[in-house]
């Protein structure tokens, strides 16, 4: 087993234990047969990419955790937010920019009120 594989595996169980869902389940909902899902989180094989390509879609995952391991990565919560934006057309990021501006607004208020 290369460090690679183990690093793969331990990205795809992570994501989808997070999701609550079975190696089946995710199997039907990505279009990826349970079997190559299952290899993956236990280190075997080599995935092609027509495999990894709707997993990490699915999983809504930041592919630089993929192919640039060493790099210090933006946390969880921050990589879905931008996951998501990312699957925005132009006229829904439009409509929710004022909504999550305001969102972020009032967060940072709140820790400086918390501060004080």
């Amino acid at each position: 087993m290369s460090e690679l594989s183990r690093w793969l595996g331990d990205v795809f169980k992570a994501a989808r234990e997070k999701t609550g869902m079975s190696q089946q389940e995710v199997g039907r909902a990505a279009g990826v047969d349970n079997r190559t899902i299952l290899n993956i989180e236990n280190y075997r094989g080599n995935p092609w990419f027509s495999n990894l390509y709707p997993l990490v879609r699915f999983y809504k995952l930041d592919p630089r955790i993929l192919f640039y391991p060493e790099m210090q990565h933006d946390s969880p919560a921050v990589s879905q937010l931008r996951a998501l934006i990312n699957d925005c057309t132009e006229e829904e990021a439009a409509a929710i920019f004022p909504i999550v501006e305001s969102a972020i607004n009032m967060v940072r208020n709140s820790k400086k009120r918390d501060v004080e």
